[in-house]
């Protein structure tokens, strides 16, 4: 017999409960002991045996079959801090209007509670076309190394992966990259008053002017095209000294068409400034658009679009869709809140996803679903 409409209810009042307890529970990236502890506890009282690895939370189907795809359902249950402007607690939730109030009930607190009880719902059905594994992350929102990234290697092979981020119940097929850079132009030291020494504002206004003006020539039809911005700029110390040096930095969102080394190479040929990335292992990411997990969701009529935010799913080296209950524009944001009925509508449309999959013949590579061009 199928869950009847109560049912689906009783189960999303139940994941509004985990949500209520988890935004009540202060969980900055890198201190997310207590929630870990928490979503522990609720998979425990479930009868689910879990892992833990820092703060990170998994379980594994009990139905396991050695013949089935591996499916990750992966959220994140760490915050960024409030912002100003909140007009309530951000840590006390609040029921009102049909919508919960608090700190990460959107992000991404709603997709993860819907996800922990959609696993909890399948993972003892044996005519599942999967295996699934839940995890949730920590560290999500600095891309930390300990979190998803830490993570991977202890769960085993896995064939694609669902995140849960507030995406309206659209499938994000591609996510844009991100590659920060620290930029020096160098000039020479002078006094103001006379016609001597380099300006490096100058110098670097050269390069920042070039930024403004120019991309990387490849653009993506689901991402668009590369986007380099210059989001902070230091130089100076006195009135009357011409500055020797100058930083900046430089916000970079790649698309799939190029990897983040190729974007590096493209300014290091383009600009004067010495150029410094701090990390290269946010790529772009995408999804083959006949992939199963995606077929299932255009035959449950869900539409699909490419995300220029950032998400788990750039280190996740395996074909991924990123979807969740919620928006985007709430996000860090106060006062950020999640319709309750959201919750109700990603538990049944995560369910249906899931249990729609057709997976035919031998799993497919997936370093065939994404390839960054070289250069």
């Amino acid at each position: 017999m199928g869950k009847t409409d109560a049912d689906t209810r009783r189960i999303a009042e139940t994941a509004v409960e985990w949500l209520c307890s988890l935004i009540s529970i202060p969980s900055f990236s890198r201190e997310e002991s207590n929630t870990a502890t928490l979503l522990e506890e609720c998979l425990q009282k479930a009868g689910v045996a879990t892992f833990r690895s820092g703060n990170n939370v998994f379980a594994r189907s009990e139905a396991w079959s050695p013949d089935k795809p591996v499916l990750l359902l992966n959220s994140h249950h760490d915050t960024v801090r409030p912002v100003a402007g909140w007009t309530r607690d951000p840590f006390n939730p609040v029921r009102e209007d049909g919508r919960l109030y608090g700190l990460g009930s959107n992000d991404a607190g709603g997709c993860l509670v819907a996800l922990m009880a959609v696993f909890l719902q399948l993972q003892g059905e044996a005519d599942l076309p999967v295996n699934l594994i839940f995890a949730a992350s920590a560290e999500e929102e600095v891309s930390g190394a300990n979190g998803i990234a830490a993570l991977l290697p202890a769960l085993g092979h896995i064939d694609a992966a669902i995140v849960g981020e507030p995406t309206r119940m659209q499938m994000a097929v591609a996510e844009k990259g991100l590659l920060v850079i620290d930029a020096t132009a160098t000039g020479q030291a002078g006094h103001a008053a006379r016609e001597e020494g380099i300006n490096a504002i100058y110098e670097a206004m050269t390069d920042i002017l070039f930024l403004r003006d120019h991309a990387p020539e490849r653009v993506s039809p689901l991402l668009g095209k590369v986007k380099c911005t210059v989001t902070q700029i230091n130089a100076g110390t006195q009135h009357n000294v011409i500055p020797d040096r100058c930083t900046f930095v430089i916000d970079v969102r790649t698309n799939e068409l190029y990897s983040n080394e190729a974007i590096l190479q493209w300014l290091q040929q383009h600009l004067r400034s010495e150029l410094k990335p701090r990390s290269l292992r946010l790529n772009a990411s995408g999804i083959a658009l006949d992939h199963p997990l995606v077929e299932s969701g255009r035959r449950l009529g869900l539409s699909w679009f490419g995300s220029p935010t950032l998400s788990d799913q750039a280190l996740m080296t395996f074909p991924s869709v990123k979807i969740g209950c919620g928006d985007s524009a709430r996000s860090h944001t106060a006062d950020e809140y999640i319709e309750v009925a959201e919750i109700e509508d990603a538990i049944n449309k995560y369910t249906a996803l899931i249990k729609g999959i057709e997976w035919t013949g031998k799993v497919q590579d997936p370093a065939a679903h994404y390839i960054p061009v070289p250069n």
